[in-house]
């Protein structure tokens, strides 16, 4: 008989290890897998995690697809880390993305310059508005707030499906759903020609920085951690345990909301019925991959990115179904769980009649 048993200590080597054996197993466990489907194994683990990373136009895309993921990644972590399980970013991301992108709709001859910067406030105030409705649930009335927040994602999908469809339509489109294209004044600058690489992505590799700086160096961040850590001693020490459930839903939020409005300004250039490859609900294996750092959330960002990138290539070149990304990312995840739970439980054998006894 096999039981769990708590570690009385955890060793921080090890929770750093974690990701790395992750990654390792996934790509010992995707060769058996490609093998199983009679491709070959090097060829496609080549396509799928270093081919990406071989040409500046790859990088560009990697950088991307990175973008979105990094922010809701470290507006998740901020929640995990408080222990605010916000399992909603995917609607969060797309309210943010229709509230900046009315202003485009509305407007669609603009050529004002603060057009933009306005969209970008907008979008990050969608997604706080979204956000701030599990966190009344959760003060007010003790809700969950991991299935407030996931049913909503479905309800901001239909949001979006029926302005797209309805009011929002383009009526040059052709009967299309899909909105106006924004203006000029209304899209992200692209930084290179040739490249998609803009603004926007460099918006989403500051941020982590600035987050590392708030978490590791305030009073903010010291109440976000002893508030996971230790809800009791928190409330004793003068934290308000409803204040840290706002913020940490609400910043969870705002950073998804920013996410989506940089996406529909860059790579989209409108809102469509479908917007999102799920980066709201990939992004919470970046958050655990990255450890709930805002260090470690930028680099597993630019990894998960790595298996988008990866799954295009490996779909046209190696004939791979486009479901392997997903498989990929739910393969991390599992062996990134696995790993954490014998990172903070030990495995013993007892036998049968000991546990009688």
């Amino acid at each position: 008989m096999l039981r769990l048993e708590p570690r009385l200590s955890h060793s921080s080597l090890a929770a750093w290890l974690s990701p790395l054996l992750a990654m390792l197993f996934t790509a010992l466990t995707g060769a058996l897998i490609f093998m199983a489907l009679e491709k070959p194994a090097g060829t496609t683990l080549y396509l799928y995690f270093i081919d990406p990373l071989t040409t500046s136009s790859s990088l560009s895309e990697v950088a991307v697809k990175a973008g979105p993921l990094i922010l809701i990644g470290i507006g998740l972590s901020i929640g995990f880390r408080a222990g605010v399980w916000n399992i909603g970013a995917e609607g969060q991301y797309i309210l943010g993305a229709l509230f900046g992108s009315s202003l485009a709709v509305y407007f669609h001859e603009s050529t004002n310059p603060w057009i933009l910067p306005a969209m970008l406030l907008l979008g990050i105030l969608g997604g706080m508005v979204w956000a701030a409705i599990p966190a009344l649930l959760k003060t007010r009335f003790n809700s969950n707030e991991i299935l407030v927040s996931l049913m909503l994602v479905y309800v901001a999908e239909l949001l979006l499906i029926h302005l797209v469809q309805g009011p929002w339509r383009n009526p040059q489109g052709w009967g299309f759903p899909g909105t106006r294209m924004f203006p000029d004044a209304a899209l992200m600058p692209m930084l290179f020609r040739g490249y998609r690489f803009h603004l926007g992505s460099v918006i989403a590799f500051l941020v982590p920085i600035l987050a590392w700086i708030i978490l590791s160096r305030s009073r903010f961040g010291y109440s976000i951690r002893v508030f996971g850590s230790a809800p009791l001693a928190a409330r004793y020490s003068g934290i308000n345990p409803k204040k840290m459930i706002w913020i940490s839903l609400l910043a969870g939020g705002g950073f998804a909301g920013l996410a989506g409005i940089i996406e529909a300004t860059s790579t989209i250039g409108q809102l469509m019925p479908k917007i999102s490859p799920g980066y709201g609900f990939t992004a919470i294996i970046v958050a655990f991959l990255g450890r709930l750092d805002p260090r470690g959330v930028l680099l597993a960002g630019m990894i998960i990115a790595v298996t988008y990138i990866g799954g295009e290539n490996a779909h046209v070149s190696a004939g791979l179904p486009k479901a392997v990304t997903g498989l990929f990312q739910g393969i991390i995840l599992f062996y990134l769980l696995a790993f954490d739970l014998l990172t903070h439980y030990r495995v013993r054998f007892i036998s049968r009649t000991a546990g009688a006894s």
